[in-house]
């Protein structure tokens, strides 16, 4: 069937970009590849939400691994039929897209917010740990003579800027994903009964 096989391949899409995801918030936690600053408590509080690992990685896994193996499920019949277990298999992956969906969005708003506000850093002016960019609501994005107010860690802003403009994307194309698969997964769903109600 060809929503099956439209499935499998959105799931082994999100399994891509949940594990790129996985690995790009893992990333933050190591500006510049040192350890030092999430053992001392220096990154910033959306750094430290979990967004690609939780949301635009496991809370996608799960869906990518159920629509993977849709090809395999029957669901055992349905309602006493035993051919149309696959429609049912595919309307239960709608509510593994849902999951998917709540994942995803999560890690945009967690992207979104973390490029608005900008890096946790030590700055000259201060001389202290600071938010050095929170009231400027994203337009120090635009403004490169600034970001040399981040001393420490070196480059915080466009290591910052970089990955959580990639996650933001990963989880945008995610959720694009999930709900491709859920008006996939009602169609498939649907022309799976209908079928079997032909067929008697």
């Amino acid at each position: 069937m060809c929503f099956e096989r439209r499935a499998r391949c959105i799931g082994y899409k999100l399994l891509i970009l949940a594990l790129l995801s996985i690995v790009a918030n893992i990333l933050l936690y190591f500006p510049n590849g040192e350890t030092r600053y999430a053992s001392e408590h220096h990154l910033g509080k959306y750094v430290e939400c979990l967004h690609g690992i939780l949301g635009g990685g496991l809370l996608v896994l799960l869906p990518a691994v159920v629509f993977i193996g849709l090809h395999n499920d029957d669901c055992c019949g349905c309602f006493g039929h035993e051919h149309c277990g696959k429609g049912c298999a595919m309307l239960s992956s709608v509510l593994a897209a849902v999951v998917g969906i709540l994942g995803s969005g999560y890690c945009i708003i967690i992207s979104a917010l973390g490029l608005s506000h900008g890096p946790y850093c030590f700055t000259h002016l201060e001389r202290n740990w600071i938010y050095p960019f929170t009231e400027s609501s994203g337009g120090y994005l635009f403004e490169y003579n600034r970001w040399s107010e981040c001393q420490e860690p070196q480059n915080i802003v466009q290591w910052n800027v970089t990955l959580f403009s990639i996650l933001l994307v990963l989880g945008g194309i995610e959720f694009i994903l999930c709900f491709i698969q859920i008006i996939n997964g009602i169609l498939g769903g649907l022309c799976g009964l209908c079928c079997r109600h032909e067929e008697v």
